[in-house]
């Protein structure tokens, strides 16, 4: 992983499919951009690959602006068709291994392992981070599972010499808990993009969250 992506995980937006049209998610997402957000990761689970791929192709060249990394989660097609930086993928997506191959070396590819099984085969197949979590209950990720805390974050941390990226409830008020216990960043979905004012509530994020 090159230095400027493991820096880009520290203030990481995932987007909703509650922003309801692409237009409003790009708005949204322009927004926290210039609020202090780092990576956006494109999820808005329902939505078609028309819509998918219009998003991803409207968010590049804003991220690229703002110095931010573009993610596409699950969808490999869609980070290659739009230029993405690269892609998340959870254990019931495509292998990282085949992912890899299809995006090249210098994509970025984010793994959300289950078991340590899981985790080991994601670092054998060139994973960039890892995605642990939920850290706190969330609401935007039904099938979360329970929350591991803080001391979940620093196990797996431990367990891993790749970055971590801690999702799952993280808000302003415990960000910092999260990094402390040696995430390289923090991923937020419902205290940024769903906030009524993102641009704010992103600046808040960056205040809590430096570097």
């Amino acid at each position: 992983m090159r230095d400027d992506q493991r820096a880009a995980l520290r203030r990481y937006l995932v987007t909703d499919a509650r922003a309801g049209s692409v237009e409003r998610l790009i708005a949204i997402c322009a927004a926290a951009l210039d609020g202090g957000i780092t990576t956006v990761q494109l999820r808005a689970k329902g939505w078609t690959d028309r819509q998918l791929l219009d998003a991803a192709a409207a968010l590049r060249p804003i991220c690229r602006d703002a110095g931010a990394l573009l993610i596409v989660n699950d969808r490999v097609d869609i980070a290659l068709a739009s230029g993405a930086d690269g892609v998340h993928l959870g254990v019931d997506d495509l292998p990282v291994a085949a992912a890899r191959h299809s995006l090249g070396p210098d994509a970025l590819i984010g793994n959300s392992p289950e078991t340590d099984a899981d985790r080991q085969q994601a670092e054998r197949d060139g994973a960039g981070y890892l995605g642990i979590g939920p850290v706190y209950g969330t609401t935007t990720k039904g099938d979360a599972g329970a929350a591991i805390g803080v001391e979940g974050i620093r196990r797996a941390v431990a367990a891993t010499t790749l970055p971590v990226v801690g999702i799952g409830g993280i808000d302003v008020e415990t960000a910092t808990a999260v990094i402390e216990a040696g995430a390289a960043g923090v991923a937020v979905v419902g205290a940024v993009f769903l906030a009524s004012d993102p641009r704010d509530a992103a600046a808040r994020l960056a205040r809590a969250v430096v570097g």
